[in-house]
């Protein structure tokens, strides 16, 4: 008898292979799944860090704003400034007249640019500036004693005590809202105080004092002007924070190398955005004494003090707080679909759509694309962090 043939058959083999690339198949989604959603949880875990360093970092600022420029007289005023390492102020349009104030918060609108987003999904990022002094005298200040014009001597009434050579001064007049000038003080004031001469500060030009151009390039009058101290030149923090192809960027008067150039600061910021907090109570009901209150939110200055004029220094003594939103995404972009679009995010996003007690929301569309990424804006998932920042130096005025 002959025995029968071992092995498997043509059908066993085939259904075997069919087996097997099945469950490769299944294994490779499984996979593909799993590393997927690992993307999208380091992914967001990238975005929330990011996030909450750029809104850490603007909201410490912001705490800070206004320390030393929250005397009334110095307040808005339009500031002749000189900056040997090219740091510029902010500009702002009152009455059609280009100005650089001193203020707490200068929030600048973004214009142009290219990016993956149609314009109409959304605004550009803001620019925020925030200024602040570090003089721990406060408000001192001296009064002019003599008219100033042109030349580097200031002639004060008393004896500089809490000046120092090197501080950065202000010199402003007693009117609100005039044209005032900071320098930096390069006399010894301790010197000139053991003169029997009346007393005066010097802002000679050299490569030492950075602010320095000369002249105060500004004209004051004698019992009408007044000099106010900010600081030590090294502590001036007058920031500017902006977003650029994806990084959030400072420049900054007091960080090696950041005046003139921003330094990035954190990536994955796809945009900054920014609003005043109003108190535009009027008559006896505006108390600031007694506590300023938000009463309206709005991305650009407004008639607060009802003189008329938008943006002028009164609207500057009404700013009560500001409110900070930043948007980051994740860093690596969602996969789109074969012959389609990516619906990681299918929409702009909307931020400050909540209000607070007595002040009424007012939403913005932001803008989501970066300019000159390749990839469509819509492939990522993002993240919004806000919050709102009493200006308590700034409440604490003179």
């Amino acid at each position: 008898m002959r025995s029968p043939e071992q092995g498997f058959s043509l059908v066993e083999l085939m259904v075997s292979i069919v087996i097997g690339m099945l469950a490769l198949v299944f294994a490779l989604r499984l996979m593909s799944g799993s590393e997927r959603t690992q993307r999208n949880g380091v992914g967001s875990s990238d975005a929330m860090q990011n996030g909450m360093l750029a809104l850490f970092s603007m909201s410490g600022d912001a705490a800070q704003a206004g320390y030393g420029l929250n005397d009334p007289i110095i307040a808005g005023c339009d500031t002749v400034f000189s900056d040997a390492r090219h740091y510029a102020l902010a500009s702002v349009t009152v009455g059609g007249v280009t100005l650089n104030p001193l203020a707490p918060v200068i929030i600048e609108k973004e214009v142009g640019g290219a990016s993956a987003a149609p314009a109409t999904d959304g605004e550009n990022p803001d620019r925020v500036n925030f200024y602040a002094g570090s003089s721990i005298t406060g408000t001192g200040t001296m009064r002019l004693l003599s008219a100033y014009t042109a030349g580097t001597r200031i002639v004060v009434d008393r004896v500089p005590y809490g000046f120092r050579q090197g501080d950065v001064i202000v010199v402003a007049p007693e009117q609100l809202g005039g044209k005032c000038a900071l320098a930096q003080i390069s006399s010894d004031p301790d010197a000139l105080a053991a003169l029997p001469a009346q007393q005066s500060v010097d802002v000679v030009q050299n490569s030492a004092y950075r602010y320095n151009s000369g002249a105060l390039g500004a004209s004051f009058g004698a019992g009408v002007s007044r000099v106010f101290n900010l600081g030590p030149a090294r502590s001036l923090s007058f920031h500017t924070w902006s977003v650029a192809n994806g990084f959030l960027q400072l420049r900054s008067t007091d960080m090696d190398g950041a005046a003139e150039n921003p330094a990035a600061v954190a990536g994955d910021i796809v945009s900054i955005k920014a609003q005043y907090g109003f108190d535009n109570r009027v008559g006896a009901n505006f108390t600031p004494d007694a506590g300023m209150q938000v009463k309206v939110w709005s991305s650009t200055m407004i008639n607060a003090d009802g003189d008329g004029v938008t943006g002028g220094a009164g609207d500057t003594l009404r700013i009560a707080a500001v409110r900070l939103a930043v948007v980051a995404r994740s860093r690596t972009p969602d996969a789109a679909p074969a012959g389609g679009n990516c619906t990681a995010t299918t929409a702009p996003l909307t931020v400050f759509a909540g209000g607070s007690a007595g002040a009424a929301a007012v939403p913005v569309k932001v803008k989501l694309g970066v300019p000159g990424d390749t990839v469509d804006w819509r492939c990522y998932r993002y993240r919004v962090f806000e919050t709102i920042v009493p200006l308590r130096n700034f409440v604490w005025r003179p």
